[in-house]
Parts: C-alpha cells; structure tokens; sequence
C-alpha cells in the first residue's frame, strides 16, 4: 500500500508538472506593439496583406500575414497606413505570421 501511494504521489507530480510549466501557452500566440512600416496588398480584391511592423521593444521588424476582411478594408481605404502603431496578436503556422488580432492603439 506504501509503495501504492508513494507511485501515485510522484505520477500525480509529474502530470501536475506538464501542465503548469511556466512562459508555455496552449496557443503560442505572441503579443506585439509596433509601428507599420511596410503594407503590401496584391491587389483591390485581395484576400491577404503582407504587414512589417517595427517591435517598439526591440526595434525587430516582424512581417505578419492579415487575412481579416475588416483589417483588410482598412488598409485598402487608407484608415490603416504606414506610421500607424498597431497592437497585434499573432501565431506562427508553418513559418508564417498570422495575424489573430490587429489594431491601432488609438483606436478604429
């Protein structure tokens, strides 16, 4: 019965272990702020953007795939340009930024 409780006791520690490790997300959405300084649309009726921000952290430039047709029209009547600062969410699917979340800081 000792022997019982003592394998249970560590098996119970070891899950406990794989699902609150620290700094790891379920979804490994990354959050940013930045500053546009590059859109590039294919065309008027374009279902993709290609956005480069500059992180105001770290000053990288992160280019980020938007797929949204809210954000889309945006960029397409000019609401959204380069020098705007975006908050973004985004998660890295097959070595591409997509964009989950984008918007001004100040709003719109």
């Amino acid at each position: 019965m000792k022997r019982f409780a003592i394998v249970f006791l560590l098996f119970a520690v070891a899950s406990a272990a794989v699902f609150f490790v620290p700094g790891v997300s379920s979804a490994d959405e990354i959050k940013l702020v930045g500053v546009i300084t590059k859109i590039e649309i294919a065309g008027p009726d374009a279902t993709t953007a290609s956005v480069t921000l500059k992180d105001i952290k770290t000053d990288a430039a992160v280019t980020v795939i938007v797929n949204d047709e809210l954000t889309l029209d945006k960029f397409k009547d000019h609401r959204i340009v380069t020098g705007d600062e975006i908050r973004l969410k985004y998660e890295v699917k097959d070595g591409k930024n997509i964009s989950k979340y984008f918007r001004k800081t100040a709003g719109c």
